[in-house]
């Protein structure tokens, strides 16, 4: 009997957060390289959207058909494999020779992290033993890999160019290292999981309550693609900042997801998860409303509150999604932590539309009602009960074969 078991727990789990973070690195630096594609390569805010548009697009397509497979059979090499394929899409994107080859790298970087989350977030899971707090540190990693983004392109293109892109698949490297060696340890956790008890999907399938809280993140997803697109061009529009100014908006945008998701595990802890999502929801409306409305520097204060706002119910998302279709964990994980994001990044083009017949100020304006919508959608949410703990054989060597493979 280990001395101290739940270090042994946290090792993977925390393995697993760094490989997210390696992961999530690439979608935060879609976001962060568009201001560089504008400066170099003369694009419009249409065409410079549409990048961020290729990298979710297909990751909204594949990303259910990735979670339904997690649902049938264990894929841990998907979390490696994944990882080097999303980072060597970004590597690609800053020396492609045209737009085209441009959008298909990003498609690719997509296509990646659209393969990474389900399993990962299942793999979580188990890792942690069902609990809320792993699956918050799992999501903090993530968040963490978006904050940094800007800060590594900016310290990259910055220096040498677009040119300097191929510098960027280096945390994917990393990211493939620290999932390998966290799924060594999950096979460890199972199998000790398989010669006790297991929590195990033991209950109804509510598709009604999924679909809502999907619709509310869709709505969070929309808010912080349009926001993460054209926040650092926004930001030197408004405070007549350079690059840095709107480096730093981003970076307070992303970086505000790490005391979010942490806050959001906490308050669940003595709330109920339903009743902290909505209250972040509320939060978001004042908040996104300052980033458009007010001049100057107080608008890093309202970016900053408009991260905490989407941040809080990021990981309660997943587990809410997981505990409303308990025999579908794979589908609620690639669902929620996936399509429903990725489906924002489809929202770009239009705003950036927008933005180029009228202004930016303009196109960002319909950003505000979304947390409202979202709100609404939440209203008639319940609590959903979690899986059932059960024993024995059929149940333990389900749960093993589930991860270990």
């Amino acid at each position: 009997m280990p001395r101290n078991p739940g270090a042994r727990r946290g090792g993977p789990v925390t393995l697993l957060s760094v490989g997210h973070a390696c992961v999530d690195v690439y979608q935060g630096t879609v976001a962060a390289l568009v201001p560089f594609f504008v400066a170099e390569r003369g694009w419009g805010y249409a065409a410079a959207s549409g990048v961020v548009l290729a990298a979710s697009l297909l990751s909204s397509v594949v990303q259910p058909s990735f979670g339904a497979l997690t649902d049938r059979w264990a894929l841990p090499w998907l979390l490696p494999v994944s990882t080097l394929a999303a980072g060597a899409g970004i590597a690609l994107s800053g020396v492609c020779g045209s737009y085209r080859l441009t959008l298909a790298a990003v498609a690719l970087s997509g296509i990646g992290v659209a393969a990474y989350h389900p399993e990962a977030a299942r793999v979580a899971r188990v890792a942690g033993r069902g609990g809320h707090t792993a699956m918050g540190w799992f999501s903090l990693g993530g968040n963490l890999g978006f904050a940094t983004a800007p800060l590594l392109v900016w310290a990259v293109v910055a220096v040498d160019g677009l040119r300097g892109s191929p510098l960027l698949a280096v945390p994917a490297v990393a990211g493939a290292v620290a999932s390998g060696v966290a799924l060594r340890g999950t096979r460890r956790v199972a199998a000790e999981t398989a010669g006790g008890s297991a929590r195990v999907a033991d209950g109804r399938d509510d598709w009604g309550s999924f679909a809502r809280l999907s619709g509310a993140v869709v709505c969070r997803s929309v808010v912080f693609l349009g926001l993460s697109t054209f926040i650092s061009l926004y930001v030197r529009q408004r405070t007549g900042g350079g690059a840095v100014a709107g480096t730093a908006a981003l970076f307070v945008l992303y970086l505000g997801g790490a005391v979010g998701t942490v806050a959001g595990g906490r308050l669940a802890a003595r709330f109920r998860r339903v009743t902290v999502v909505r209250w972040a929801y509320a939060l978001t409306v004042p908040a996104v409303a300052g980033v458009v409305l007010v001049p100057g520097p107080a608008l890093y204060v309202f970016v900053a509150l408009t991260s905490a706002g989407l941040y809080v119910p990021f990981s309660l998302h997943v587990t809410l999604g997981q505990d409303y279709l308990p025999r579908r964990m794979g589908t609620a994980s690639g669902v929620t932590l996936g399509l429903t994001v990725s489906v924002g990044g489809i929202a770009s083009p239009v705003l950036g539309a927008v933005a180029d017949a009228t202004s930016l100020r303009t196109a960002l304006v319909p950003l505000i009602a979304l947390p409202v919508i979202g709100w609404l959608l939440l209203r008639t949410l319940r609590e959903p009960e979690p899986p059932r703990a059960a024993e024995g054989p059929a149940t333990t060597a389900r749960s093993g074969t589930a991860t270990a493979r």
